[in-house]
């Protein structure tokens, strides 16, 4: 497993352990694959993931854009992800009903000193787009966090800081 994939679950494991909005919504969350700016995960709809119509909500996809956008940002190192401050979903489709899996990959399209940019797409089962989001972060403060790594290029291994298995 790569540096980077054990990073970024690790920093999903701290969003769940702080018991607060992303364990309660999204608690069977995978995440398949991480690499430097780019993440790929799953989540299998619940129930409780289901609008008035029996679809997924709207506003899961959201709230899903604002964590996914955040672990795109820890694929680069970053143990504290920073705070939102622009985010926006586009809704295609219909999502899914339940036992369906959902797919979404996030990407880090840009990252400065104090702001990070991130576009998450959302795919069913067959592979159609369903929704598309982006999510924009102020990074300035979490950027010298001391949990922070650096990766090789191709996320394998850390090349400065601490890989705490």
């Amino acid at each position: 497993m790569s540096a980077c994939l054990r990073f970024t679950r690790r920093v999903w494991q701290s969003f769940v352990e702080h018991k607060g909005h992303d364990s309660q919504c999204f608690p069977n969350l995978v995440i398949h694959d991480a690499k430097p700016g780019e993440v790929l995960v799953s989540l299998k709809v619940e129930q409780s993931n289901l609008n008035r119509v029996g679809v997924l909500h709207g506003g899961l996809i959201l709230s899903l854009t604002d964590t996914l956008g955040s672990l795109a940002v820890a694929t680069k190192g970053h143990f504290m992800t920073g705070v939102s401050t622009d985010i926006g979903t586009s809704f295609i489709r219909p999502a899914g009903r339940v036992g369906d899996v959902l797919h979404a990959k996030a990407v880090l399209t840009a990252m400065g000193k104090s702001l990070a940019y991130t576009r998450v797409d959302f795919t069913n089962p067959a592979g159609d787009l369903v929704a598309y989001g982006y999510h924009t972060k102020y990074i300035g403060k979490s950027s010298s966090h001391h949990k922070n790594i650096r990766f090789s290029e191709d996320g394998e291994d850390v090349v400065e800081g601490d890989d705490v298995h």
